[in-house]
């Protein structure tokens, strides 16, 4: 046990740093290609920072694992929602002001509602999959229309700060793109070969290790970019980030895992796992956006209620892997 352990941990810590120097490539090399600001926020930092979840769901599914994969997907909205906005807002309120935030939002609660219906008959197949990743395809399109319509949006002006803060020449950028994307492959094998040990180990599916140790773990890359956006007062990058995190992980990871290899979905996962990240992903949706006059605003409090759902479900979790149940 000791091995995948360590595999386990150097995977992550691998997985986190070379996501990093992807991201900021990624970010660097596509607004010096001419690409605008708010293109950047939505689409390359917002579902860059998703990179480790799809490379880590990919091969798990590969290899024989699409609970793995799953687990992957949905444990990591569960994470940005609670472990990250909800930790983000405890320390400093957070004031939406974007309107590309506010619109994506419901859709981001429509798009989560519509996966119940796809694993309603116990599997999400191949075409369910496909369906998944066009919805995808469509959103990008949409968004890349969008961009050039809102150009001043508060997003694009949070992702202009945010590349300033870290200025890269085009050959920089090119270099840490394809040098962060080699070792995300690496480590994510690396990773995925440990948390199948694990789970065999403790006598527990892949879908639990997939919800708790992996979720969390690929899930960090989004914690550093928040922690660092928020040091510089860029709230509506933090939600960004996990509001395109979360809208990638739901339509692209678990859609392309689904077409690599059919995923078999539990009760379990309906009633437990996907009805927390349904509940969390409206919760944030009412206290971003603002009603009756509410400015979009998620303060402590509710930042607390997010952090507090995240903590309870993830402790349950833990306990069904000492247990070795699931």
């Amino acid at each position: 046990m000791l091995l995948p352990l360590v595999a386990v941990a150097a995977g992550l810590v691998l997985l986190v740093w070379s996501a990093e120097r992807f991201v900021d490539g990624a970010a660097a090399t596509s607004r010096r290609l001419g690409v605008s600001p708010l293109l950047v926020g939505m689409l390359v930092i917002g579902f860059g920072t998703s990179a480790p979840e799809l490379m880590v769901s990919a091969l798990a599914a590969g290899q024989g694992n699409p609970g793995l994969a799953l687990g992957n997907g949905y444990g990591s909205n569960i994470a940005n929602i609670g472990m990250i906005l909800g930790l983000m807002a405890v320390i400093t309120p957070l004031a939406v002001h974007s309107s590309v935030i506010r619109r994506e939002l419901p859709l981001l609660v429509g798009v989560t509602l519509l996966s119940a219906l796809l694993m309603w008959g116990g599997m999400i197949g191949r075409f369910e999959g496909s369906l998944l990743l066009a919805l995808l395809a469509a959103m990008i399109g949409f968004s890349i229309w969008q961009a050039r319509r809102d150009g001043s949006d508060a997003l694009a002006t949070d992702t202009e700060e945010s590349l300033a803060a870290h200025p890269m020449s085009l050959r920089a950028g090119l270099i840490w793109t394809f040098v962060g994307l080699a070792l995300l492959v690496l480590s994510s094998r690396v990773l995925v070969w440990g948390a199948v040990e694990i789970a065999l180990g403790f006598g527990v599916s892949d879908l639990i290790i997939g919800l708790t140790i992996v979720a969390v773990g690929t899930s960090l890359p989004e914690l550093a970019s928040s922690i660092s956006a928020l040091r510089r007062g860029e709230h509506d990058l933090v939600v960004g980030n996990v509001v395109g995190s979360n809208l990638f992980n739901t339509l692209g990871v678990v859609g392309l895992a689904a077409v690599i290899r059919p995923i078999e979905v539990g009760g379990e996962v309906l009633l437990r796992d996907w009805s927390l990240m349904t509940v969390m992903t409206v919760l944030m949706t009412v206290f971003a956006i603002g009603w009756k006059g509410r400015p979009g605003r998620i303060n402590r409090l509710e930042g607390a209620m997010l952090l507090a759902m995240f903590l309870g479900y993830t402790a349950f979790m833990v306990r069904l892997v000492v247990q070795g149940g699931g």
